[in-house]
C-alpha cells in the first residue's frame, strides 16, 4: 500500500518560511543559548547513518554522483559551482521531492534575507539564478564572496522541512559530529581526571577515586564541583569495568549502558544513547548477571536518550526480536525502505519474561525507532509519555567544489529520510505513544493489568519519580 505522506507532513509554504537573521554581533547570553541549541541539534540528529568508527572524511558520501544530469555551466565560478553542487544534492537526495521552481524560490528568499534587499528581475531557471548570484557578488572581495555563498547555502538547507535539520557544516562541525556519533569526548581523559596511568590496577583506581571524592566534597556544592564529581564518577565507571575500559582504551568511546540489579528478580538498564559500541556493550551488560534462576524481569530505561547511530539498529534489535525480522522502515521521495535485523537472540536475554520500557518526551531519533520496534513485536510494555517526535535521518555529504579549500572544507548535513513508527505513521511530529501513559492519574492500575507484580510496580514508580540515574 502506498503511504500518503501528505496526510502527515505539511506542504512547503514558501510564504511561511521562517528565516533566522544571521547576526555575528550577539550578546554573550544569546551566544551561550545558541551554542546549547546547536549542541542539542548535533546530538539529536545523530539518527543519521554513521561511519561506524571509521575515518570520517574517508566515508562521507560523494555528492558528485548526484549532478550527472546537471553538468556545470561554463559560466560557473568556484562559488556558484559550490552552490549548485549543493542545489543538485537537494534535488536528488532530500527526502521530499522538490522541483527546480521550489528550490529557486527558496534561494531567492535566502538571498533577500542575506542582502536585506529584494531580488530584482525574473528568476525562472537555474541559469537566471546563477546570473543573479554572480551579479550580487560583483562588488564583493573574495572573503565576502565566500561568506555570502556559505550563508545563502546554509539558509536554503536550514529552511528545508523539518526546519533546521539540514545544514552546511564546517570541518570543525564535521569532527564534532563524528565524535558525537562515536560517543567520544576528546576534551575529557578519564585517566587524567583520577590521576592514574593506563596500567593502574582496579585497587589503584578505587583509591584514586575515593581521594578525589573526599577532595571535592570538602569544596562545597558549587556548579563546578558538581560537574567535577560527575566526571570523577564517570571515570570510575569506565576504568573499573573491564569491558568499558577496553573499549575506552581502544577507541576512546564511553559506555552507553549503565546498569544495576534492583532486586534478585529485577535488572535495570539505562540505554543513554546508541553508538557503534552499543551492540557489543549490550551483550556484556546482559552476560554479567546471567546466573541463577530468580532474575526474570528487565527494565529498559530510554528516558533522555536522544538517539545515535541508526545503522546499528538492525544489529541491536536482533537480540530482542530475532534474526531476519522486518524491524522498521524509512520513507523518502514517495517510497518506503525496509530494514531487516542482522543478528539473532542472545542467550542472556531469553530469561526475561517481563520487560518494561521507560520513555519520556526527550526520547528521540534512533531511540524512538527502537521503542517503536519493541512495541510492534510486543517485547515489553512501554511506560511513560509519548516520545519527542524527532523522526528524521540525515547523512553528511562531501562537497567537491569548495569556495576556499585552503582555509575551509564544507560538507552538507541533509535529511534524506523520515522514520516510520510501528503503525506506519511518520515519527516526525508524532512520536511513539506509550502502552501505559503516566500522564493518566491511575497509570499504576493500568500497569497492573499487564503485570501483577507489586515489587515491579514499586520499582517503576520509584524510577519515574526522578531523572534516570544509576
Amino acid at each position: 500500500m502506498k503511504l500518503d505522506i501528505k496526510k502527515f507532513i505539511p506542504k512547503i509554504q514558501f510564504k511561511q518560511i521562517k528565516f533566522t537573521k544571521i547576526n555575528l554581533k550577539l550578546p554573550k547570553k544569546q551566544l551561550i543559548t545558541i551554542a546549547i541549541i546547536l549542541a542539542v541539534i548535533i546530538l539529536a540528529v545523530v539518527g543519521r547513518k554513521s561511519p561506524f568508527g571509521q575515518d570520517w572524511n574517508k566515508v562521507l558520501p560523494d555528492s558528485s554522483i548526484f549532478d550527472e544530469n546537471s553538468p556545470k555551466s561554463a559560466d560557473d565560478n568556484k562559488y556558484t559551482a559550490f552552490f549548485f553542487e549543493v542545489y543538485d544534492l537537494i534535488l536528488q537526495k532530500y527526502w521530499n521531492q522538490l522541483s527546480d521552481e521550489q528550490l529557486i524560490n527558496l534561494t531567492k528568499l535566502a538571498m533577500e534575507k542575506i542582502t536585506e534587499q529584494p531580488v530584482l528581475g525574473t528568476i525562472a531557471t537555474r541559469q537566471d539564478l546563477r546570473e543573479n548570484i554572480i551579479k550580487t557578488m560583483e562588488n564583493k572581495n573574495e572573503v565576502e564572496k565566500k561568506d555570502f555563498i556559505a550563508k545563502i547555502t546554509d539558509l536554503v538547507l536550514a529552511n528545508l522541512e523539518p526546519f533546521g535539520r539540514s545544514r552546511l557544516y564546517t570541518s570543525k562541525k564535521q569532527q564534532e559530529l563524528s565524535n558525537t556519533v562515536k560517543n567520544v569526548n576528546p576534551d575529557i581523559n578519564h585517566y587524567d581526571i583520577l590521576g592514574v596511568d593506563k596500567n593502574a590496577s582496579k585497587e589503584q583506581v578505587s583509591l584514586a577515586y575515593n581521594q578525589k571524592l573526599n577532595e571535592l566534597k570538602n569544596k562545597g556544592q558549587t556548579p563546578e564541583t558538581k560537574q567535577d564529581l560527575a566526571n570523577v564518577e564517570k571515570a570510575y565507571e569506565v576504568l573499573t569495568d573491564e569491558g568499558n575500559k577496553k573499549v575506552y582504551d581502544d577507541v576512546g568511546a564511553n559506555p552507553t549502558m549503565p546498569s544495576r540489579l534492583i532486586s534478585p528478580r529485577i535488572y535495570y538498564v539505562h540505554i543513554t544513547k546508541f553508538s557503534p559500541t552499543t551492540v557489543e556493550e549490550l551483550k556484556r551488560v546482559m552476560d554479567k548477571v546471567d546466573q541463577g534462576d530468580q532474575l526474570d524481569t528487565l527494565i529498559l530505561d530510554l528516558r533522555g536518550n536522544i538517539g545515535g547511530a541508526i545503522d546499528g539498529l538492525p544489529y541491536f534489535l536482533g537480540p530482542f526480536i530475532g534474526n531476519n525480522q522486518h524491524a522498521y522502515q524509512f520513507f523518502a521521495r514517495g517510497n518506503k525502505e525496509d530494514f531487516i535485523t542482522k543478528t539473532g537472540w542472545i542467550p542472556s536475554l531469553v530469561r526475561y519474561k517481563k520487560v518494561v520500557i521507560l520513555t519520556d518526551k526527550q526520547v528521540q531519533s534512533s531511540a524512538e525507532v527502537f521503542a517503536a520496534v519493541l512495541k510492534k513485536y510486543n517485547v515489553g510494555i512501554i511506560v511513560g509519555t509519548a516520545t519527542k517526535g524527532w523522526g528524521t535521518v540525515e547523512s553528511v555529504f562531501k562537497i567537491n567544489n569548495q569556495p576556499d579549500s585552503e582555509n575551509e572544507t564544507y560538507s552538507v548535513l541533509l535529511v534524506h529520510s523520515l522514520t516510520l513508527r510501528e503503525d506506519g505513521v511518520p515519527i516526525e511530529g508524532k512520536g511513539v505513544d506509550p502502552t501505559v501513559s503516566t500522564d493518566l492519574p491511575n497509570w499504576e492500575g493500568e500497569f497492573n493489568r499487564y503485570f501483577n507484580f507489586p515489587e515491579l510496580t514499586g520499582a517503576v514508580r520509584q524510577l519515574l519519580s526522578a531523572p534516570p540515574t544509576i
